[in-house]
Formats: C-alpha cells, structure tokens, sequence
C-alpha cells in the first residue's frame, strides 16, 4: 500500500476530503449512516481508492442531496461565521465522478485562483486575494477590425446589453456564448496596452471554466491557458510540436499539483481539440521576442485551421498584434480592445479589493471589518474623483491597484496626480521607505541603488529586452557601479532589489522588472538624468513603438519641453508631439518665461500640423478621407490607438479646445451643413437631453433626420456634398449622444 511521503504537503484533493469528512458527519439520527458511510475513507491510501471514493461520493451526492443538502447547507453557514472559507477548486473534485479531465479543471482553476498584481507584488500589509474576490469584468469593443484584416464580424446589436448611455456593454462571455454557431467568434484577438488587465482577465476565464460557474448560455470547454514567454525553448526548436502533443508535454507540465495528472488518458488532448470542446488561450504575444513572433503566429494559424471547432483567444499589445508583414501576421477571425475602468468598474473594484484586504487582514468577515473597509475605499474613491488626473489613471487596472495600494500603505497621505509621479512615489517606496521603516539589514539602505536600476533599464530599452539572463546581469550591474564608484558587491545589489524592492523579479535563469512601466519608467529617469545634450538618445527612437511609453515619461520630467516637441515635429511626428506636451502643460517652470514663450510657439505650430490634414481634406471636399482623420485626430486626444472606441466619459470630457477646432473646420469648409454643433443643433431638436444621458425616441428621430437611418434601419453613410443637413462627421457611429451634450458646442 502507497503512502503519502512525510515531507510532501498534503495535496488539495487530500485537505478537502478532509474538509468534506467533518462537513458531512453531523450530530443526531444520520450520524451513523454519515459514520459508515465515511469509513470507506479506512483504506482510501492510493489514488486508485480515493477516486473510487470520489466516485462513490459523487454518486451519493447526485441521488441523495435532498437529505444531505441541508445539512451541508447548514454547516457552510457556520463554517462562514466562523470565518473559515471552503476550497471552491477542490471542491468540485468530490463534486463529479473524479477522472482525468475533473483533476484537470481543478489544476487550471488552481493555477488562476490568485491575483497578484503585476508592480506591486505581496508585502507586509497587503494581502494577496483571490481573483474571483475582486475581479471586475472588462468591458470589450468588438465592434471592429484591423484594417487588412479579414473578418466575419456580426453586428453590435447581437452582442451584450445596453447601457443607460446607449452603448452596448459587452463581456468576454458574450462572444463566448456565439462561438459554436459562428465561426468568427472563434478565434479572439483582445487588445490592449500593459496594465489593462488582459491576462488577469484570461485567469478569470480559466478559473471560472475550471470551476464550473459559467453564465447562462456559455457553452462549456475545457480552458486551456498558455502564457507564451514561459516557452521560448519550445519556440526556438527547429520542428514545432502539435498543439495537442504541446498539451500534454508542456501545458499539463506546467499546473500545480501537475503529478496527479499522470498518465494522460491516449488521446485527451486531440480528441479536446478535433470535437471542439477546447478554449485555448494564447496570453502576451506582444511579449515573445521580435524575431520569433513569425515562427509563433505560424504555429498558431496552423492550430487554428487544424482545429477550427475550438476556440481560441490572443492577447496582445496593439503594436505587436499590427506590424508582422501579412505572410508572417496572425489572421484572427475578430479582434477587439479592452476598454478602460468606467466609473462604475472603478468603484466596484476599489471596495472589493479593501473589502478583501481587510477580511484578509482580520481574517474574519463581520460588519466591523466591513465598516473599516467601506471607509477606507470610500477615502480613495474620494480622491480619486476630486482630481482630473488621477481619475484617467484610475481607468488603467495596474494602476488602480497601485493607486489602492499607495493609498493603504500611506493612509490620510494625498494621491499622486500624474503617472510619472506615481511610478516616483513606487520606486522611492519600494527602495528605500518601506527597507527603512521596517529596519531591515540591506545593501539597498548604504547608497542611493536608483540610478543604478536606471542605467540598468535603459540598456535593457536600448536592447529591446524584457528579460536578461542572470549572469549577464550581474557583470552590467557590477560594470555601472564601478563607474558610480561605488563598492557594493552587484550579486548581493540583485539579491536584495528582488527580494526587499521587488521592482525586478526572477524567472527560472532570467530577471525582468516587475513590470515593463517599471522598465519604461526608470529608463526615462536615466535620461532625464543625463545632462542636456543626452536628450539626442530619444530622438532617434520617435518612429520606434517599443520607446513610446519612455519617451512620454522622460516628456513629464524633463524641465525643458520644448526642445522634445520640436524635436518630434521636425521629423515629422506631430502626433507625438502632441502626446509629449499633454504629458507637460502642467509641468513647465512658470518662472521660465523664456521657456514658456518659446513652448507657446511650438505649441501653436503643433496645433497647426496636428490639423492640416483634415483641414486639406475639408477644402478639396474629400468627405470620407476627413471623417476617418476626425476620428483620428479624436481618439489619439484621448490617449486611445486608432481602431478603438470610445467610452462615455471620453465624450463628456473631451478637451474644449480640440473639439471647437476639428467642429469649427467642418462647419466652415461645409458652409454650415456639417459638424458637431450643426448635429448638437439638430439633436436637441428632436427632444435630445442635455446631460448626454440616452433617450432612445431622440436617438432614433436624430438618426432619421442626419439620414443615418431610413425607416427603423441604418443606411450606409453617404460621403457627398449632397448628404442630409447634419450627416456628418458620423465617424464609425462611436456614440455621439454624450458628445452632443458637450458644452463647448
């Protein structure tokens, strides 16, 4: 007979028979039948027994739950208010027939059921909760495709339910509940940029596939998650395996408790994928190495046509997703962007999670630590919504969960406004306050190790490296002290910024940062470091994606702006131009009058080019050519990628003066006929409200009267001089009822 070795933890399938073992032995008349029942559990040593007792159990379960039912009902109850929590992914082990494909579930759901947010990793103070208990569902545009892009795209009035506004509010599970009846749906590619929550969202889907708590209509599928950088080897072979052979050699591998899987029934993985029961899901294309995202999307395409019944999602950051060449692309069927926090998402995250990190803290959920809860999320919330600035950092998810967590650390503390000043307060908090205020022995605490992690992340940019190998990090850490002539051993240096700061982290043989902004963030700092003359190094990298982000910090820092804008302009990238002196209006020295003079007058030539093109389209009467460079022009204001949508709140606080300029060029070149404020004019007309809340009667009556809709339907829009009073700008209909209640107009 096998026992359990003594130095192996007991599993979770063991601790929850156990769990299950006092649950169901109740006091009173069925305490003898519980008690026979149970001692089948005498012998249940080997797997073999066990899961012919799970099997037992479950069949139990299945004909019996009206007797055993309330009493397992009853014993939750007080195993609640006594603070305990049940193990929600073993518990579905005794709750079917347990076989491979049960074991399976658990494992992957066991592997998704934490959430540890990416910059902000567990420390003292802050707990690290369950996914399924602060997790807030992403609201997905899937409204449109990529240009280039081939696409069998249903309509959005198929999809997801209606807002106040009039906007649809679609979910992950929305395209999820049409996949088996439309191909399209199949194969997902979901957008976005770093920190809003594309993977946190793929573990959501996992868990919750793996626990069984799917929402009505789901079809059920057996998720698959790959996070793609963790199998560079597999992608650098010369002979790729078969997704289902990469299944079972490599994903199964790689689940906790993954020894309790052996061996794979003959076949599992193939017949998964051939009958169409599988969801795999590919996370961080963006983050497999340039030169080996060819080789990956091929791999991918292959899957897709070999098991067309299946479902399959990517994530990925725009950049990554858009500029393979079109042999070596991945040819999803529907791409579609992640939509930033709303109000509404905002507030339900930032009570769950504080409602978390007190239960967590406490370890007991009663009215009291309730209370504590609602007052400390009620505080941030507060903040949050008294300032502009931190209300669009709020609609990133990383960022939100680190706003919450400066906020715990540092209660009754004020917020930092901006960005920049956020991953500041981080770095300065990680690196030397908390080391300090907690007293511990670290090399962190002897010099200022900041500029060293600087120097470190603008090579790792210069490299386009997300990840470095261990050695070599420690010679270019020891390369750069020894120019800072300082005399602190680099091992020691690494071993502490990993294990106190947790700015950077290991993974197997190879370190990263926390998170790329941390990379992007530090990078910026080490030019901004650099005297004047070393601005050049950024220049050459303005037609360069993978630099953006650190250019648009280095942009909030640097004392003299102007040089960096017209230095953009001068090669002709207005667009980030403009994107730079967002990042500075607030910034610039007011005591620099020089400064601020000649900032005024590249500022106006920014404006200028900003618009000359949807001007020139304007004059020559290219209507279409000038509704697509609106749309541009709109949506890169509100710091959005071309392709995206709006939100709501986009629309009602849209600067005044971009809007005033791009309508007061429709109406001028149209002689009145097109614009925003010729379409506001009309809207109101037609019982239009004032606050830019939806009123369906004065939608539809608009829409009739702009010739956007002919007897109930819509019409295709007509890009001629000859159009209805008011048809456009229409601009992809990205909801323009919250627009035409702005108040500039």
């Amino acid at each position: 007979m096998m026992t359990q070795p003594q130095n192996e933890p007991p599993s979770k399938v063991d601790a929850f028979i156990e769990n299950v073992r006092k649950l169901l032995i109740p006091s009173g008349a069925t305490a003898g039948v519980a008690g026979a029942f149970w001692s089948l559990f005498g012998a249940a040593e080997s797997d073999f027994s066990k899961a012919l007792v799970s099997v037992s159990i479950g069949f139990a379960l299945s004909i019996g739950s009206y007797l055993l039912g309330p009493i397992a009902n009853s014993t939750k109850r007080r195993a609640k208010h006594a603070g305990e929590k049940f193990d929600q992914v073993t518990e579905q082990v005794i709750a079917a027939a347990t076989g491979f494909e049960e074991k399976y579930l658990c494992c992957q759901a066991s592997d998704c059921e934490s959430v540890r947010a990416e910059g902000m990793r567990q420390q003292e103070g802050i707990f690290e909760p369950l996914l399924k208990d602060v997790f807030v569902e992403l609201q997905i545009d899937g409204s449109t495709r990529l240009p280039g892009f081939q696409a069998d795209v249903l309509t959005r009035q198929t999809l997801g339910k209606r807002s106040l506004e009039g906007r649809l509010r679609q979910t992950i599970w929305d395209f999820l509940a049409v996949s088996r009846r439309e191909k399209a749906y199949r194969q997902l590619a979901i957008l976005a940029w770093g920190g809003y929550g594309k993977t946190t969202l793929l573990k959501h889907v996992a868990y919750r596939y793996g626990m069984g708590d799917l929402p009505e209509g789901v079809p059920k599928l057996v998720p698959v998650l790959v996070v793609l950088r963790k199998y560079r080897e597999v992608w650098t072979k010369g002979s790729l395996p078969d997704l289902a052979e990469f299944i079972v050699q490599h994903h199964i591998k790689s689940l906790p408790e993954a020894h309790r899987l052996q061996p794979v029934p003959p076949n599992w993985a193939q017949s998964l994928l051939q009958k169409g029961r599988a969801l795999v899901m590919f996370d961080g294309f963006d983050e497999v190495p340039r030169a080996e995202r060819p080789v990956v999307a091929k791999w991918i395409n292959e899957q897709m046509r070999a098991y067309q019944r299946s479902v399959f999602v990517v994530t990925s950051r725009p950049k990554a997703y858009k500029e393979q060449d079109f042999s070596e692309r991945l040819m999803m069927s529907t791409p579609m962007w992640v939509q930033p926090f709303d109000d509404g998402q905002r507030r339900r995250f930032v009570e769950s999670w504080y409602l978390a990190q007190e239960t967590l803290k406490a370890r007991r959920d009663t009215p009291e630590v309730r209370k504590v809860a609602a007052a400390g999320s009620r505080d941030l919330l507060q903040q949050i919504e008294a300032k502009l600035e931190l209300k669009d950092l709020a609609k990133n998810p990383l960022l939100l969960n680190m706003i919450a967590t400066f906020h715990r650390l540092y209660p009754g503390a004020a917020l930092p406004k901006r960005r920049v000043d956020l991953y500041g307060e981080i770095c300065d908090l990680q690196l030397k306050a908390r080391p300090r205020d907690r007293r511990l022995e670290t090399v962190l605490l002897s010099f200022n190790p900041q500029p060293v992690l600087e120097e470190i992340a603008f090579g790792m940019m210069q490299r386009t490296l997300k990840r470095i190998d261990k050695k070599l990090l420690v010679q270019e850490i020891a390369k750069v002290l020894v120019a800072q002539d300082e005399t602190v051993d680099a091992a020691e240096l690494l071993h502490d910024v990993v294990l106190i700061s947790e700015l950077m982290v290991e993974q197997e043989d190879e370190y990263e940062f926390a998170h790329l902004s941390f990379q992007e963030y530090l990078a910026s700092s080490y030019v901004a470091a650099q005297p004047d003359d070393r601005e050049w190094l950024l220049y050459e990298q303005f037609t360069n994606d993978w630099w953006k982000a650190t250019i648009l910090l280095y942009a909030g820092k640097t004392k003299k702006p102007s040089r960096l804008i017209r230095q953009a302009m001068q090669q002709g990238n207005d667009d980030l131009a403009y994107a730079c002196w967002q990042q500075t209006t607030k910034r610039v020295d007011e005591g620099l009058q020089a400064e601020l003079i000649e900032l005024k007058t590249v500022l106006e030539r920014v404006k200028h080019a900003r618009y000359a093109d949807l001007e020139r389209y304007l004059k020559n009467g290219e209507w279409e050519q000038a509704d697509e460079e609106t749309h541009r022009l709109m949506i890169t204001e509100v710091g959005k990628e071309e392709g995206e949508f709006f939100s709501r709140e986009d629309l009602l606080n849209f600067p005044g003066d971009p809007l005033k300029t791009i309508d007061s060029l429709w109406v001028k070149h149209s002689s009145g006929k097109f614009g925003f404020s010729v379409q506001k004019k009309i809207y109101m007309a037609c019982g239009g409200l004032p606050d830019g809340k939806y009123d369906e009667q004065a939608w539809n009556k608009f829409c009739e009267t702009s010739g956007w809709r002919s007897n109930g339907h819509w019409v295709s829009v007509r890009f001629d001089a000859s159009s209805p009073k008011g048809h456009l700008p229409f601009s992809k209909k990205t909801g323009w009822i919250s627009l035409l209640s702005h108040p500039v107009l």
